[in-house]
């Protein structure tokens, strides 16, 4: 579950992440797919770049 607003601008960064997901796991470069996106604040970046989705480990524990 990636945060729908950045945690330091506010910015929307939700709507991005399936497109970055999938254009990253096809072996493009994250640099790359972020300036296509728009995302060019550090901080918006770092939401993307650092995100691990861990709510299919979680799930078991409900």
């Amino acid at each position: 579950m990636i945060p729908v607003r950045c945690f330091t601008c506010g910015k929307v960064i939700s709507t991005a992440w399936e497109e970055f997901k999938q254009r990253r796991d096809a072996g493009e470069d994250p640099g790359a797919i972020l300036d296509d996106l728009g995302l060019t604040q550090y901080c918006c970046r770092r939401m993307l770049l650092t995100h691990k989705e861990i709510i299919d480990e979680l799930n078991p524990y409900q």
